[in-house]
C-alpha cells in the first residue's frame, strides 16, 4: 500500500472514529447525569460529580450539553425514550394471531397472552430506571413543566395509543367486544400500574415476583371480565 492510499484510508477513518468517540463520550454523560441526578435531585446535583461519574473532564459535559438545566433535560429525555421503547417492545407482543397462538385460540390463550404481556409491563414499571424517572418528574415538574410533555406525552401517551392498537386489532378480530381501545388501553394501565405505586411505596420498596405476577393476574381478569366477547 502506498503512502498516499494509507493516508486516504486513515483520512476517511479518523473522522468516522472521532464522530464514535463523540457519540460515546454523550452517552456516557447522559448515563451518568441521569444517575447523579436521582440519587441527588436537581438541586443537589452538581456538574462536577457528572462529570466524574462519567469519566470525562466538566468542560467536556458542558461542550456536549451545555449548563445543567440543558443537562438534566436531556438526560431525562434520553431515559424517558429508552424506557418507552421497551415498553413499546412488550406491547408489541400482545397478540393471539401469530407468535403460536392460532385462529383457534381459545379463552385460556387469550387470558395467557395478557397475563404475559401484563407481567412484562410490571416488570418495566418496576424497573428502577422508571421508578427514579418517575420520581424526578414529580418533584421537579414545578420547575420544569415541560418535561410533562417529555415524560408524558412522547412517553405514556405513545405506549396507550400502542396498546389501543392491539386492543383495537383484538376486538375486531373477535377477541375482545366492541369498545373504545382508547379508553380500554387506559384502563388496562391503571389496573397494572395503580396498585404498583402505592405496593412499592413509589418504587422505594421491592415488590416480590410472586406479587407481581398476582398482580398481572388480577388486573387481567378483571380488564376481561370487562372486555371479553359475550358468549
Amino acid at each position: 500500500m502506498t503512502g498516499a492510499s494509507a493516508a486516504g484510508k486513515t483520512g476517511k477513518a479518523a473522522p468516522r472514529a472521532a464522530s464514535r468517540g463523540r457519540i460515546d463520550k454523550r452517552e456516557a454523560i447522559l448515563r451518568a447525569a441521569f444517575t447523579v441526578f436521582s440519587h441527588r435531585g436537581y438541586a443537589r446535583a452538581c456538574m462536577e460529580e457528572i462529570a466524574e461519574v462519567a469519566g470525562v473532564a466538566k468542560h467536556t459535559v458542558y461542550n456536549h450539553l451545555g449548563d445543567k438545566e440543558n443537562v438534566f433535560r436531556s438526560a431525562l429525555e434520553t431515559a424517558a425514550d429508552a424506557v418507552m421503547a421497551e415498553n413499546l417492545a412488550v406491547v408489541e407482543l400482545l397478540a393471539v394471531d401469530g407468535n403460536g397462538h392460532g385462529a383457534e385460540a381459545g379463552d385460556e390463550e387469550v387470558q395467557a397472552v395478557f397475563e404475559d404481556v401484563a407481567h412484562r409491563l410490571l416488570l418495566q414499571c418496576c424497573d428502577e430506571r422508571s421508578w427514579a424517572l418517575r420520581r424526578l418528574l414529580y418533584a421537579e415538574v414545578a420547575r420544569f413543566p415541560e418535561l410533562l410533555e417529555i415524560v408524558w406525552g412522547r412517553g405514556a401517551s405513545r405506549l396507550q395509543q400502542s396498546l389501543a392498537d392491539r386492543l383495537a386489532r383484538l376486538s375486531l378480530a373477535g377477541r375482545l367486544r366492541a369498545c373504545d381501545p382508547a379508553e380500554a388501553a387506559e384502563q388496562f394501565l391503571a389496573l397494572l400500574t395503580g396498585p404498583m405505586e402505592r405496593r412499592s411505596r413509589l418504587g422505594t420498596q421491592a415488590v416480590a415476583k410472586e406479587e407481581l405476577r398476582a398482580v398481572a393476574g388480577s388486573a387481567v381478569r378483571t380488564f376481561l371480565l370487562a372486555y371479553r366477547p359475550a358468549a
